[in-house]
């Protein structure tokens, strides 16, 4: 039976266009799952993704390699949702989502979520003065 672990990959700028998941593959045998990503050169980039190996520790040992190159680990442990009866509409959180998960719809200008682009980054719920985003662990 295999390991699996969904964890956030957070690329600084001057690394973001370097291929290190794929080094996953090639030095630790393991395979990766890309569910979520928002990447481009020369910009901070966001990846979520599932990782599967035979052990625990073989996932844990690339992992650590992908710290020791500057990319930012995370376990995902949850799911963001929208709770539309407190939502005002402000765009607040529109602004600060990396994968426009959240956008306002024309002509109503009504903010709407895309849970498909979500990759949990949690700036949506820090940016919502009405808490309508909100952590569902």
């Amino acid at each position: 039976m295999n390991a699996t672990k969904k964890v956030v990959l957070r690329f600084p700028s001057d690394i973001a266009d370097r291929p290190l998941v794929c080094e996953l593959a090639l030095q630790f045998g393991l395979r990766f799952n890309i569910l979520r990503a928002s990447i481009s050169p020369h910009r901070e980039g966001i990846m979520v993704m599932e990782v599967i190996g035979k052990e625990k520790e073989e996932i844990e040992a690339g992992l650590q390699y992908l710290r020791q190159e500057g990319i930012g680990v995370e376990s995902l442990s949850q799911d963001i949702r929208m709770v539309e009866a407190r939502c005002v509409h402000c765009g607040a959180c529109v602004g600060v989502c990396p994968t426009e998960a959240l956008f306002m719809e024309k002509p109503s200008y009504l903010v709407r979520y895309d849970e498909s682009k979500c990759i949990a980054c949690e700036m949506c719920i820090l940016a919502c003065p009405t808490h309508a985003m909100e952590a569902v662990i």
